[in-house]
């Protein structure tokens, strides 16, 4: 291997990559290759001496010609997976270039300083209170793990525990408190930090999935000690929110820790049109959200915020004599998230938003919810679709002929014709068909297109 920078296998990642991105518009969205078609391409004895590096890279973008969903693509639908803005793709490229390991100032100056104005700036287009701690973490599953991580350190903390240095074998009980809609990362967060997910109060929800604010009042009445209520904006199905403003008021009545899920719901305070959804939501303690959702930055990017900077340092921070740290004068960012070492995800976060600005996020949002509505409108008129859900955002369920079994076949045949791709869920105990509009890149062209390959597709 040469110790001279080959610059040629730069070059033709960076035209595969291009050819790839170029293709968008226009590729299937669904994959063409079967599993035994890529492990033909991919599944090569490994050699000896290696082979040469442009040779490997072909091979990926041939795997990846066939293979690779159109995920990014403006005609994805299946799941809230924003594009990735152009801006965002360079700068993950220059992070990766870069390798950094982002874990310390002293090991990466220029991450700290650009993932510490990133963080201001998240906080001012949020509106959330600009003493809050921000960390970087892989995704929303992980930002709810860091919110809860604080979460469960501050109301120990209250109650005299330690729960860092003394675990939770003899500490008070935590309370935790969820809606019958939470989130599965909810779920998963509250068994990693010991609390257990069959150890939540659950309350129930209305129909369009917002916990009942008298419910949460009835359930936190017969609770005492430290307690957690977590919440969300912007429900995985309907789009919903829960009435954030009422819930807080009722969850610090009770002394309780407010803690948010907004993986995309947290987006609509960017716009003035939508952010009457998220009314109250300042009030919280913590929240998470994604960055790779409607920001439209590249896997894997996500955001825990938290008031109690203090707390959210306290329960994430690690330390040992080797390490070069500066205590607070400069920003390490292991204080704010579960990892030591990892890339700069704040920096396509910066590249976004100082490429976009407040109007250009803004837009991104409204355009992703007008979409959505036009969407469920052209559905509509077809007597064979029902619309489930009131779209108040970027989310819309479907179902056809009142039949799981057709509502089945038809996102079967809309996968397979590759026009756009959706995928299913259930909802209230019936089928549906699930739209997520969060692309940069959608335009009204993809969600007629769009919408025609869905009609087509029904039975009959």
């Amino acid at each position: 291997m040469s110790d001279m920078l080959d610059r040629r296998i730069l070059n033709r990642a960076a035209e595969h990559a291009a050819e790839f991105l170029d293709s968008l518009p226009t590729r299937p969205v669904a994959p063409r290759f079967t599993r035994q078609e890529l492990l033909k391409i991919l599944a090569t004895p490994l050699s000896d001496n290696g082979e040469d590096g442009v040779g490997v890279l072909d091979a990926l973008a041939a795997a990846g010609e066939g293979g690779a969903l159109g995920t990014a693509g403006p005609r994805f639908f299946g799941f809230v997976i924003g594009g990735s803005l152009p801006v965002a793709v360079g700068a993950d490229w220059l992070t990766s270039a870069w390798d950094q390991n982002a874990g310390l100032y002293a090991a990466s100056p220029v991450t700290s300083v650009i993932e510490d104005v990133a963080r201001e700036w998240l906080l001012d287009l949020f509106d959330l209170p600009r003493e809050s701690g921000i960390g970087f973490v892989t995704g929303c599953q992980m930002a709810n793990f860091t919110g809860l991580a604080a979460a469960r350190h501050a109301v120990l903390r209250d109650a005299g525990w330690n729960v860092e240095e003394q675990g939770l074998q003899g500490a008070p009980r935590i309370n935790v408190v969820i809606g019958a809609e939470a989130h599965v990362t909810i779920h998963v967060a509250l068994r990693m930090l010991g609390l257990g997910s069959k150890n939540a109060v659950v309350v129930p929800a209305d129909e369009e999935g917002r916990m009942r604010p008298d419910a949460l009042r009835s359930a936190l009445s017969g609770l005492e000690g430290p307690t957690i209520v977590c919440v969300q904006a912007g429900n995985v199905n309907s789009g919903a929110f829960d009435p954030l403003a009422e819930i807080a008021e009722i969850a610090h009545g009770r002394g309780a820790w407010l803690h948010v899920d907004g993986a995309f719901g947290l987006w609509a305070r960017a716009s003035r049109k939508y952010a009457h959804l998220a009314k109250g939501i300042e009030l919280a303690d913590s929240w998470a959200t994604d960055a790779h959702k409607w920001l439209n930055v590249p896997y894997d990017c996500g955001v825990a915020i938290v008031r109690d900077a203090a707390a959210q340092r306290a329960a994430m921070t690690s330390s040992a004599a080797y390490l070069v740290q500066t205590k607070g004068t400069e920003r390490d960012n292991l204080d704010w998230g579960p990892e030591f070492s990892r890339r700069g995800r704040g920096v396509t976060v910066y590249a976004a938003l100082r490429t976009l600005g407040r109007n250009g996020v803004e837009a991104l949002v409204d355009r992703c919810c007008a979409h959505a509505e036009r969407f469920a409108k052209l559905l509509a008129q077809d007597p064979r679709v029902k619309i489930l859900n009131d779209v108040v955002l970027n989310q819309v369920l479907v179902r056809f002929s009142d039949s799981d079994e057709v509502t089945r076949e038809t996102i079967a045949r809309i996968q397979r014709d590759g026009t756009c791709w959706l995928g299913g869920s259930s909802w209230q105990g019936r089928g549906v068909m699930r739209i997520s509009v969060s692309n940069w890149a959608t335009s009204e062209e993809d969600i007629e297109r769009s919408a025609e390959a869905v009609l087509r597709s029904i039975p009959g």
